[in-house]
C-alpha cells in the first residue's frame, strides 16, 4: 500500500408585563468563521516571519497548520494564543478583536509539545489547576461572578479525564506516568476550562511513532467528542493528513495552500505544496494547448486545461501514478532502474528515463540495471502554474552604472536613469550564482528550499535583507547553507517604479 493509499483509507420569552429585555445573540452556527485572521505581519529583529496573512477558520473545525521548521506556524499559533502581538493586522474571535486581550481572558487553551505540567501535583490537581483560578457568571453572587464548587471541579475534571482515557490516574503522581500519559494530561487540563478554541503546538512531536499514531486517533476522537474548533500545528505531512478537515500548507510566512487533505495531495496548488506533501516527480514543462503538456521532450495528452498557449508551467506526477512493465516496449519513458528500497507494502525505485531520475512506487520489484518502461496515464499529469518566472526586487540607482538591491551594490548599466530613481529590478533565474564562500558574493543568504525539476536544481535563498532569489543551477544545495549570491547583471532589466501602479496591484 503506497503512502497515498494509506491516507486515502483514513477519510472513507420576555413575561407580558415586564420590560422588554434585549433580544438574545443568535446561537452561533457551525458553518461560521470563529477565527479571522485579517492583513497578519510579525517581524522579528527586522525579519518577516509572517508577510501580511489572512485566514478564516470554521466553528468546529480540525485545522492543521503545516510546514517546515521556521515557515511561521508556531508564530501564527501563539499570536491567537495571545503569547505573542503583531506588527500589524487583526484577529477577532466570534467577530470581537482580541488582539489587545490579553492570553487569560482570550476563549482558547493551549497544549505544548513539552507538557508544562506541575511536578509537584497529581493528575486531579493538575487538571483543576485553571479551574480554581476562573470564575464563572453568577447573578447571585457578589460582584456577579463566583469561584466553581469543589463538587463542580470534581465533576468537570473526572469527565475531562474521561475524555482523554485517564479516569482512573487522578491520584497518580504525574512522574510516574508515561510520555503518552502526560501528554493526555495537559490535553484533559487545557479542554477541562470548555475554551471555544483549542491550540496544539506540535503536541505529538516528544512521542514515539507507536504512540504518536495512537494519540492521532485519540485526538481525532476527542475532536468529534467535544465539538469545539481544533487548531493543530505540525511539521508532519501523514499527521495533518490523517487528522485534518483542512489543512494549511505555509512556507516563508505565507500560506501556500487551504484545501481539504484529498485535494491538498491530488491538486497541490505549487512546487512547494507537491514537494512537500509526499513523494512527487516535479518537472518543467511547456502547455503546449489545452489537454497537451511537454516535458523531457515528449508531448503527452493530460486532461489540464485554461494555460496560455506554450506557457511555462510545472508538471508534477506521483510515484504511484506511473506504470513501470520491463522491457523497454514503448512507453512514454524508457530507462533503467539505479536503486530499488522494500517499503513493507510496495517497492519504491529510482529509474533514470529521458535524463531524469523518476521515483516510481510499484508493488512488483524490478533490480537495479533491469531496463523498464514507464507510461503515465494523462488524469496523472497534474499542471500548476509557476510562482514565479523572475526575481523581482525594488532597488535605486546610486551611481552611473551602479544600482543598489537587497543590500548590495551592483554594475548595471543605467542610461536613461538618474541617480535617485528608485527602479524595479528584474534578474533571470539563470542570471544569479551561489557561492560557497559567502564573502565571494555581493550580498549574503541563506539556502531555504531547492527543488529537483529533471535537468536542474530550482533553489530558494533568504538573503540578510529579508528577501527572496529564486535560482536555477546544476549544483544540489542543502537546507540552510550560507552562501554568496553573485549576479550576471547583463541579464539584468531595469524599469521605473511607479508607486500608484504598485499600489494598485496590491489592492
Amino acid at each position: 500500500m503506497s503512502f497515498f493509499d494509506k491516507i486515502k483509507s483514513l477519510f472513507t420569552k420576555d413575561k407580558k408585563d415586564a420590560a422588554p429585555a434585549p433580544a438574545p445573540a443568535p446561537a452561533p452556527k457551525k458553518g461560521e468563521n470563529i477565527i479571522e485572521i485579517k492583513g497578519i505581519t510579525k517581524v522579528f529583529d527586522g525579519v518577516t516571519v509572517l508577510d501580511n496573512l489572512s485566514l478564516g477558520i470554521k466553528r468546529g473545525q480540525f485545522v492543521t497548520l503545516l510546514g517546515p521548521s521556521g515557515c511561521g506556524k508556531t508564530t501564527l499559533l501563539r499570536l491567537i494564543a495571545g503569547f505573542e502581538t503583531p506588527t500589524e493586522g487583526e484577529i477577532f474571535i466570534e467577530g470581537v478583536p482580541i488582539t489587545s486581550i490579553p492570553p487569560y481572558k482570550r476563549p482558547v487553551n493551549t497544549v505544548f509539545q513539552k507538557y508544562a505540567l506541575f511536578p509537584h501535583l497529581n493528575v486531579f490537581k493538575n487538571v483543576a489547576f485553571g479551574l480554581k483560578l476562573k470564575k464563572v457568571k453568577d447573578a447571585t453572587a457578589k460582584g456577579g461572578e463566583r469561584k466553581y464548587t469543589k463538587e463542580e471541579i470534581e465533576s468537570k475534571v473526572s469527565r475531562a479525564l474521561k475524555l482523554v482515557g485517564l479516569e482512573d490516574y487522578g491520584h497518580r503522581d504525574v512522574n510516574s506516568l508515561s510520555g503518552g500519559q502526560q501528554q493526555r494530561v495537559a490535553i484533559a487540563r487545557a479542554i477541562v476550562c470548555e475554551p471555544k478554541v483549542l491550540l496544539l503546538d506540535e503536541p505529538l512531536g516528544a512521542l514515539d511513532l507507536k504512540m504518536r499514531k495512537e494519540m492521532q486517533i485519540e485526538l481525532k476522537k476527542m475532536h468529534e467528542d467535544l465539538g469545539i474548533t481544533f487548531i493543530f500545528v505540525t511539521h508532519d505531512q501523514e499527521e495533518a493528513l490523517t487528522m485534518s478537515d483542512v489543512v494549511v500548507v505555509l512556507n516563508d510566512g505565507m500560506i501556500q495552500q487551504i484545501d481539504r487533505p484529498k485535494k491538498i495531495y491530488d491538486e497541490p496548488k505549487n512546487a512547494f505544496v507537491a514537494d512537500f506533501i509526499g513523494e512527487s516527480n516535479i518537472l518543467s514543462g511547456v502547455m503546449e494547448k489545452d489537454y497537451v503538456i511537454s516535458f523531457l521532450g515528449r508531448s503527452l495528452p493530460c486532461v489540464d486545461k485554461g494555460f496560455e498557449r506554450n506557457e511555462k508551467v510545472d508538471v508534477v506526477i506521483r510515484p504511484e501514478d506511473i506504470k513501470i512493465s520491463a522491457g523497454a516496449v514503448g512507453g512514454h519513458f524508457d530507462g533503467k532502474v539505479l536503486t530499488t528500497v522494500f517499503k513493507g507494502t510496495y517497492y519504491e525505485m529510482i529509474v533514470l528515463a529521458a535524463d531524469y531520475e523518476f521515483t516510481v512506487q510499484s508493488q512488483t520489484e524490478f533490480r537495479p540495471g533491469t531496463e523498464v518502461s514507464l507510461e503515465i496515464v494523462p488524469d496523472s499529469i497534474h499542471i500548476m502554474k509557476k510562482i514565479l518566472t523572475i526575481n523581482k526586487h525594488l532597488g535605486s540607482v546610486t551611481g552611473e552604472n551602479a544600482v543598489t538591491f537587497c543590500g548590495g551594490e551592483f554594475d548595471i548599466p543605467t542610461a536613461g536613469f538618474e541617480v535617485g530613481d528608485e527602479v524595479i529590478v528584474y534578474v533571470p533565474f539563470d542570471a544569479v550564482e551561489l557561492l560557497d564562500d559567502e564573502s565571494d558574493g555581493v550580498i549574503g543568504a541563506s539556502v531555504t528550499q531547492s527543488l529537483y525539476k529533471g535537468t536542474y536544481y530550482q533553489v530558494q535563498v533568504y538573503t540578510d535583507t529579508d528577501e527572496d532569489f529564486y535560482i536555477d543551477t546544476s549544483d544540489e544545495w542543502d537546507m540552510d547553507d550560507r552562501v554568496g549570491v553573485k549576479i550576471d547583471t547583463a541579464k539584468v532589466r531595469l524599469e521605473k517604479y511607479d508607486p500608484d501602479a504598485d499600489a494598485e496591484d496590491k489592492e
